[in-house]
């Protein structure tokens, strides 16, 4: 922004902190998604798990729970 571009509101956006504001929104929101997708595949680790020790088939379990044949066989 240019000095002559600069007037009274956005020298109190820049003394308040409004941009600030807006960005520890933003990353909060981030955040929450961030947690959210950790948490839907971890939900689904702990499923495919149950499913194994009930005996399951490998297909069976990726086909309920979306994980990959890989993923599922490192469990």
């Amino acid at each position: 922004m240019l000095y002559t571009e600069w007037n009274w509101d956005d020298a109190l956006a820049v003394r308040y902190g409004e941009g600030h504001e807006d960005g520890f929104e933003e990353g909060r929101t981030e955040g929450r998604v961030e947690g959210l997708t950790a948490g839907q595949e971890n939900e689904k680790i702990s499923i495919a798990k149950n499913l194994l020790a009930e005996g399951s088939t490998l297909e069976f379990i990726q086909k309920i729970t979306g994980l990959s044949f890989e993923q599922i066989e490192k469990l």
